[in-house]
């Protein structure tokens, strides 16, 4: 199968405590501006949204111990205005430094008042903490990267920001998000692993191939693409890069 043309993109969802989330600073618009990224005002609204409480859920990052609290689940209980914030089309060399560069509106947003964030594009959460962690590994790797450069520890803490892992299929631990680091998505068969041994298969695969490349990860590990997928071209969470599969 040919590869797909689609450009993966970033949505990013803020939740706030009142209105002024959706009047952000001139600072922090400049800052999102100055990445390429925009405020979406078709979605965006001054009001809660009764689903978000369910939403962020089943998003909640479940890997890393405590990734969120019981403060970040009243935020989000209690939120009263939803912002959406939009990357443009991220080429896939580019990918890593867009992810990078969400990373940073996301704690730009968090010091401005932003209670609660999801990355929608694959469906995570993480609570304010856990973020600003994130944030914070992902501007100590750039500081040796220039321009768009890809470093394997920028791929690695953008991935585990804005990847979900595993999602359970009925033969596949799943993975979701990769295309946001310009990576194929791993699928470890149910046979093979449970899901933390599937968790530690993925991010293994996913962190020699951002190092050593693709192509030649794949080569070693007697692996190939597939280009098979559940997901239409439209859904944010389609992954154009493919499909790597783990069986038994």
């Amino acid at each position: 199968m040919q590869p797909s043309s689609v450009q993966p993109r970033h949505v990013l969802c803020f939740l706030g405590k009142d209105e002024s989330l959706l009047h952000p600073s001139a600072g922090v618009k400049k800052t999102i501006a100055d990445f390429g990224f925009e405020i979406d005002r078709t979605y965006s609204q001054a009001k809660p949204d009764p689903h978000m409480e369910q939403s962020f859920g089943v998003c909640w990052d479940r890997v890393f111990p405590n990734a969120w609290s019981a403060a970040d689940e009243a935020a989000v209980a209690n939120h009263k205005s939803v912002l959406y914030v939009l990357s443009p089309p991220m080429e896939r060399p580019k990918a890593v430094a867009y992810s990078a560069a969400a990373l940073r509106i996301v704690e730009t947003m968090i010091e401005a008042g932003a209670t609660a964030v999801k990355g929608e594009s694959a469906g995570v959460a993480h609570g304010l903490k856990r973020w600003m962690q994130l944030a914070s590994q992902c501007k100590a790797a750039a500081k040796t990267n220039q321009g768009f450069a890809l470093s394997a520890a920028m791929s690695r803490t953008c991935r585990l920001a804005f990847a979900k892992r595993p999602l359970g299929g009925t033969a596949y631990h799943e993975s979701v998000g990769f295309h946001l680091v310009g990576l194929p998505e791993i699928y470890v068969a149910n046979a093979r692993a449970g899901d933390r041994d599937a968790v530690t298969i993925m991010d293994e695969i996913a962190d020699a191939m951002a190092e050593g490349g693709i192509e030649a990860t794949l080569s070693e590990r007697k692996l190939s693409l597939s280009r098979e997928t559940n997901y239409a071209e439209d859904d944010f969470k389609f992954n154009p890069y493919g499909i790597v599969r783990i069986d038994a």
